[in-house]
């Protein structure tokens, strides 16, 4: 009778995990195929002027010279090179130090005026690939669909 009973309680057991082992199967390849249905379906939809984003870094970019940084640097570059020799000497070391402070004081406007930026690479829709700047973080990352409308970028 022991026999029989064990035998019973094995035998339901087994069932029992058997249709668990089915079922999660079953549901396994319900959700592949939801995922795969949903992929198909963004890759029918994107408009002509809509891509997916490659890649998304940030960037170091140089900022712009102007006469405030050329001036600010040869005034002083001229009064630093005035304070060096007598007559003819101090002339040309005067006007050297002008020339070079207004070079130096250029690249340090430019490096004073620098920025961050955002780079962002797209595959558009017809297999081109553009790439797209801003100053501000983007709403999208890599793998996302956005549309282009000119220089700009929009999340989809």
């Amino acid at each position: 009778m022991k026999k029989l009973l064990i035998t019973g309680l094995l035998l339901a057991a087994a069932s029992t995990w058997a249709q668990t082992t089915t079922v999660q199967t079953v549901t396994d390849k319900a959700k592949a195929l939801t995922e795969k249905a949903k992929t198909a379906a963004v890759a029918v939809t994107l408009c002509d002027t809509c891509g997916t984003v490659q890649t998304l870094t940030q960037e170091k970019r140089k900022g712009k010279g102007g006469m405030l940084g050329v001036a600010g640097g040869a005034v002083a570059g001229g009064l630093l090179g005035n304070q060096v020799g007598k007559g003819t000497g101090n002339t040309v070391a005067t006007v050297g130090g002008a020339v070079a402070g207004g070079v130096i004081g250029n690249e340090i406007q430019k490096k004073m005026t620098s920025k961050k930026v955002w780079v962002t690479t797209v595959k558009m829709k017809d297999g081109t690939v553009k790439t797209f700047e801003q100053e501000t973080q983007p709403a999208w990352a890599v793998g996302n669909t956005v549309k282009a409308d000119g220089a700009t970028l929009a999340k989809q």
